[in-house]
């Protein structure tokens, strides 16, 4: 059965630039936008974090609770995030396992 090898971001620009030339670029590129997304979402992170999911919002004299904007934009990063790893991950070149030999083809030639 194929396995796929587990990779972090940074070794993946080698990977890819070992890939077809198209294919390889495409993947660069999108390497690229998943590491400045993943940098935006870090930061939307702790500014989620130090605001809270809701904030107050003026409205005249008196203020309203809201949904934190930047909640919203986490939210939809994530799932962009989400879209181009997995986008990623399926241009990882495939190593094909070679099944262990146990020995049973050999057995009584001796």
């Amino acid at each position: 059965m194929a396995k796929k090898k587990v990779y972090n971001i940074t070794d993946l620009k080698s990977v890819f630039e070992e890939l077809d030339n198209n294919k390889g670029k495409l993947a660069l590129s999108l390497l690229d936008k998943a590491e400045f997304m993943e940098e935006t979402l870090k930061e939307l992170q702790i500014k989620v974090k130090t605001d809270g999911v809701v904030t107050e919002m003026c409205q005249g004299e008196y203020t309203i609770e809201r949904e934190n904007p930047a909640l919203k934009s986490y939210n939809t990063t994530i799932k962009n995030y989400t879209a181009v790893i997995k986008q990623l991950n399926d241009m990882l070149p495939v190593k094909e396992e070679k099944p262990k030999d146990d020995g049973f083809e050999g057995f009584g030639d001796e």
